[in-house]
């Protein structure tokens, strides 16, 4: 049987017009950026014009943009300079955010380096604005504020320009996760009011190991990791040059599929939704799949029996990639935090599928009679 792959959130599979791009950074131009004979300088070239393409898309400037490792280094970067550096002594953040950020502001709070608060959450797993409003009328220091614009498990969508707005009224630095959105939905930071923004390569049919981190002009902030003076020295070490490249083409070519890759992603999801409704007793959807929510992501809930307690595990023999929230938990079967936090029921087993350009409709019929059986 082919296998079926719907946990795109985690990673999806490299275009081969990627790998094309990139190809010829692995063989013949494997000049060091740093080098300054024409070998060296062509890499550094291309580096260069991967950055102005990359901030042309998100409506940056290209001394705005810095690539790095990946979204958890970028997301580390951000909210350890902010309170090290922007003099952030307050961080507002939620209890649904990714571990990249959550780990980071853990550590930091009990490391005594900054006060820490969680905003609270509305029922269907949207922030609530008027607590994020409460909390920075009340705070005396100066507040970071990290919210992810949408979440890797239910998907739901953060407001930015609202958030950006309430940050900017109580002079606070604004950080935002957007690893999930990147790729996925056109942006124009001349005219968001965000500090921060992230973004990984293999979240959109790039590598794996690289990413960015958007540094608004107006922010000054020393670096991370000491050494070199690459990324006009804000990340010291040899680039991932290749990476940068496959990078750079994956966000041009995700740019110019989005409206027919986005309108066909939807259709497939509400398909799913449909279909799972249709065939399962008692299905249940996190978070507000059919409002403010990424198209790519559905989170289900399954009753749960004997037999639904063993899903993923049943999936998985069946050849069906699906996970039970985040791929980067997954080993641990400690249950989502996400879900955890919006919908705390030990009666249901909690199953995300999320879909790529490559998925069809067919699949999603070969998946639900799967469902059907081992339930």
């Amino acid at each position: 049987m082919e296998r079926i792959y719907l946990d795109n959130a985690a990673t999806t599979s490299l275009d081969p017009a990627v790998l094309e791009a990139m190809m010829p950074y692995l063989t013949k131009h494997f000049g060091n950026p740093s080098s300054i004979y024409s070998y060296g300088r062509e890499s550094r070239m291309a580096i260069e014009n991967a950055r102005k393409s990359v901030a042309k898309i998100l409506n940056a400037h290209p001394a705005e943009i810095f690539f790095t490792s990946g979204g958890t280094e970028s997301s580390n970067m951000a909210i350890t300079a902010s309170v090290r550096d922007l003099g952030c002594k307050h961080i507002i953040s939620s209890p649904i955010e990714h571990h990249a950020t959550s780990h980071t502001v853990e550590y930091l709070y009990q490391n005594g380096e900054a006060a820490l608060s969680y905003v609270k959450l509305l029922p269907d797993g949207h922030i609530d604005l008027n607590d994020l409003e409460n909390l920075l009328e009340e705070s005396e220091e100066k507040c970071l504020v990290t919210l992810m614009h949408a979440n890797n498990e239910i998907g739901n969508m953060l407001d930015i320009h609202a958030v950006g707005e309430i940050c900017k009224k109580h002079n606070a630095i604004f950080h935002s996760d957007t690893v999930q959105t990147v790729g996925h939905f056109p942006f124009n930071l001349r005219n968001t009011p965000v500090h921060f923004i992230t973004g990984a390569g293999h979240k959109f049919h790039g590598p794996k190991g690289v990413g960015m981190l958007y540094i608004n002009e107006n922010v000054k902030i020393k670096p991370f990791v000491h050494g070199g003076s690459q990324e006009r020295n804000m990340r010291a070490g040899t680039e991932n040059l290749y990476g940068i490249i496959g990078f750079a083409k994956a966000l041009e070519l995700a740019t110019s599929n989005y409206e027919s890759d986005s309108t066909y992603i939807t259709e497939l999801k509400l398909f799913m939704m449909e279909q799972l409704q249709k065939n399962i007793k008692g299905i249940a959807f996190n978070g507000d799949p059919t409002g403010q929510s990424l198209y790519a992501v559905l989170s289900a809930s399954f009753p749960k029996t004997e037999k639904s307690e063993m899903i993923l595990f049943n999936l998985d023999i069946n050849h069906i990639c699906a996970s039970g929230g985040s791929a980067c938990t997954s080993g641990a079967d400690q249950g989502s935090h996400v879900i955890r936090a919006i919908n705390n029921n030990p009666n249901q087993v909690t199953v995300r599928f999320s879909f790529s350009k490559h998925n069809t409709k067919a699949e999603i019929d070969t998946v639900v009679d799967k469902l059907k059986e081992l339930i």
